[in-house]
């Protein structure tokens, strides 16, 4: 009760991190692909399933303008501060590079500030925006990360005006890919949990491998996977409520729990 939760997982990781490098430095490596192939997807489907839909729907606006306005804000001016410090670093740096930084520091999750919010009981407005804009700034940053990364990869001297356009116009058909992917797998995952009543024991494998189907199609389409699973998540879990047995809807509250 005196630390929140999130303070006791970031100690015990950095313990574990710094066992691993003291007895395997080089023989383990938290390599990109193994983050976002296989710890981030648990997050984002728990963060969509368990949240309010009516009270997040009823506030889609405010907290879409957080998430998506602030949060390219808060990396365009972190990337603009530090280019224009660039002449007293001891290297050159491109602004390219400062942004894909910027990207990086820009995903705040407020784990700790919304476990206060539900102790003190704050104002439901207040705690449903910061909790949607945390949720979809990830999938923001993350877009935005992957944007960056191959203009980085070209470089910013061969970069031209097409480029720029090319990544704005990607920003959102990622978007829109990832929310639709989602859409369509969270209407399967109903549709088949429906008829699924007989053989009750693979209900929750269904409402766990689906949305990860999601996540992964959309990942190999390059669309927004972060956006497809969560989604997936919060159009499926009105249905699955329905369809599901009271034991596979509670083998999946705590499975999704314990695995984010």
């Amino acid at each position: 009760s005196i630390f929140p939760d999130s303070a006791i997982l970031i100690v015990l990781g950095l313990a574990a991190g710094a066992i691993l490098d003291r007895f395997w430095p080089h023989e383990i490596y938290l390599h990109p692909d193994l983050f976002f192939l296989y710890l981030l997807p648990p997050i984002a489907l728990e963060a969509g399933y368990f949240l309010p839909n009516g009270t997040f729907f009823r506030n889609i606006g405010t907290i879409t303008l957080y998430a998506v306005v602030g949060t390219l804000w808060n990396i365009i001016s972190i990337g603009v501060v530090l280019y224009a410090f660039s002449p007293y670093y001891s290297v050159s740096v491109p602004l390219i590079d400062l942004l894909l930084f910027a990207t990086l520091i820009s995903a705040v999750d407020p784990v700790a500030v919304l476990s206060v919010f539900e102790e003190i009981n704050v104002n439901q407005l207040l705690h449903i925006c910061v909790f949607g804009e945390s949720l979809l700034n990830d999938a923001v940053t993350i877009v935005l990360y992957h944007a960056l990364g191959a203009m980085a990869r070209i470089g910013p001297e061969n970069l031209e005006t097409e480029d720029f356009i090319k990544a704005s116009v990607s920003f959102f058909l990622v978007a829109f890919g990832g929310i639709t992917i989602g859409m369509v797998w969270a209407a399967i995952t109903g549709l088949t949990t429906r008829f699924s009543d007989k053989v009750q024991v693979v209900q929750p494998l269904i409402c766990l491998l689906f949305p990860y189907l999601a996540y992964l199609i959309s990942e190999s389409v390059h669309m927004s996977g972060i956006l497809a699973i969560v989604v997936c998540g919060l159009a499926m879990k009105r249905y699955v409520r329905g369809n599901l047995s009271e034991k596979s809807l509670v083998t999946v509250t705590y499975f999704l729990k314990t695995l984010s």
